[in-house]
């Protein structure tokens, strides 16, 4: 019997054919599903209006969570292979005969900090260079079960815009973690974005102006660098390597520059993975208050570290520092929900400046990451995540290593490694574009440095390194230098 009409009879029950999925593979179970579905799309081995299997049978029948089949039936919507209908399910929407116009598209010709294909999932290349962690490496049962709670939203909630500084409910849940954990504090000086990106507009928006300087860390955290040349402002890099933040010329940027402000990620930093030293924040903390300029502490890693970190905002109790959280590193970046902690001097304006650019934040959001945060099974996830992370980490250093690169540092935890080659004759530009060619995404030293880099290096996303594809694209690159 013929694929297709197995699966035109079979799709409502349980024996939908099974997708030879690999776990050890390089492209996530999210990816392999979607490639694979469009495979028999295309080969008009899915006909048009055939029925989908539902999630829950999907999963079943592939050993898969239930969050990783929602995840790739939403990309094969955006894709226009998939429809939806309220009540019926997931049909076939594309002839074979009209492949999506999409998928010729997603292997960009050009690439730059801000290309949507780093940030969309929808690419079929692999995101080396991306931000996210795959899907399934979160685990369904608290998400699913957060959204599921999130939209019985009471119906008189559904009628105004929802509270400006964010839903309380959540605001209170942070301030009682974060006093238990880090620092005390109250409701009132949380206010909640959309994301640690919107926290940072809101803050350089309210305690920023045109031609001011503002310091960053070099390497460091690619938006930010580009939010701050919007805002007209002039970002100043401190160099941040394996011993941390260059403190003395830190002092002599501050002498001769007067700054505003200083963004500085002092845990698992973006894109070194390292994390200040206890004697580091005391001083970066002194030099702040010695030339008055506010610190904002980019804190959104805290929560994969497995071991006590500093915190700037509880050494100072938000008298100069701001300290700017997320979800999306714990649940899910699609939910983009993220938090700002500071003084009460300071939180009236910050929230006034929120409702003039964008009056409030989805409260289902909300809703939603206070139901998984609150669930008992949160924590378990956590601990999880973390453990996944580490041996991945150890695993993506060696297949690096082997493969010919150099580390710059050697990361303390989190999603990223930054390797290169000292010895290369290529520039990142050139090496970024042949990676293009072969189906990689990678994110190159130039998105994250205020300068031309020495020699090429890249941000590496350890859940996507254990990659055949890629590690045969490094050795090609590693030889041709040993070559030079």
């Amino acid at each position: 019997m013929e694929l297709t009409k197995e699966i035109q009879q079979t799709s409502g029950s349980s024996l939908w054919p099974q997708l030879a999925l690999e776990r050890s593979r390089q492209a996530s179970l999210v990816e392999q599903i979607v490639q694979k579905v469009t495979q028999l799309i295309r080969q008009n081995r899915l006909a048009l209006g055939s029925k989908m299997p539902s999630v829950r049978q999907f999963a079943k029948c592939n050993a898969v969570s239930t969050f990783t089949v929602v995840e790739s039936y939403e990309r094969l919507i955006t894709l226009g292979m998939l429809s939806s209908r309220r009540g019926s399910g997931y049909f076939v929407s594309k002839p074979a005969s009209a492949p999506s116009p999409l998928l010729h598209a997603t292997t960009p010709t050009m690439l730059d900090a801000l290309s949507p294909d780093l940030y969309s999932g929808v690419s079929s290349a692999l995101p080396v260079g991306s931000g996210w962690l795959p899907p399934e490496w979160y685990g369904d049962d608290v998400l699913l079960d957060a959204l599921r709670q999130a939209m019985r939203i009471p119906t008189q909630r559904l009628r105004g815009y929802g509270h400006p500084a964010g839903f309380p409910s959540l605001r209170q849940h942070l301030a009682q973690h974060l006093s238990l954990e880090l620092f005390q504090l109250d409701a009132e000086q949380i206010l909640l974005t959309n994301g640690a990106t919107h926290a940072f507009d809101l803050i350089l928006r309210t305690l920023c102006k045109p031609g001011d300087t503002v310091l960053v860390e070099n390497p460091g955290y690619s938006n930010l660098l580009s939010l701050i040349r919007h805002h007209g402002c002039i970002p100043v890099g401190i160099q941040r390597d394996a011993h941390g933040l260059d403190l003395d010329a830190l002092m002599e940027k501050a002498i001769l520059h007067q700054p505003k402000i200083m963004f500085v990620n002092t845990v698992l930093q973006n894109p070194l993975g390292t994390s200040l030293s206890q004697a580091q924040a005391h001083r970066l903390l002194a030099l702040a208050e010695q030339f008055d300029f506010w610190l904002v502490e980019d804190d959104i890693y805290r929560e994969l570290c497995t071991r006590p970190e500093p915190s700037l905002a509880a050494m100072d109790g938000l008298r100069r520092v701001i300290r700017v959280g997320s979800f999306s590193k714990v649940l899910s970046p699609t939910l983009r929900v993220g938090s700002l902690c500071a003084s009460h001097s300071l939180i009236d304006e910050l929230l006034r400046i929120k409702m003039l650019t964008g009056l409030t934040t989805s409260e289902i959001n909300e809703r939603a990451v206070l139901h998984a945060i609150s669930s008992r099974l949160y924590r378990r996830m956590l601990e999880k995540l973390k453990r996944q992370l580490d041996t991945s980490r150890t695993e993506a250093i060696r297949l690096l290593q082997d493969a010919g690169l150099t580390l710059l540092t050697e990361p303390r935890g989190g999603m990223f490694i930054s390797a290169g080659w000292r010895d290369s004759t290529r520039t990142a530009h050139e090496i970024t574009t042949l990676a293009l060619n072969a189906g990689i995404l990678l994110a190159p030293a130039d998105f994250f440095s205020l300068h031309e880099t020495t020699y090429p290096w890249f941000r590496f996303n350890i859940a996507y390194c254990n990659s055949a594809q890629l590690l045969t694209f490094l050795r090609s690159i590693s030889d041709e230098s040993a070559h030079g």
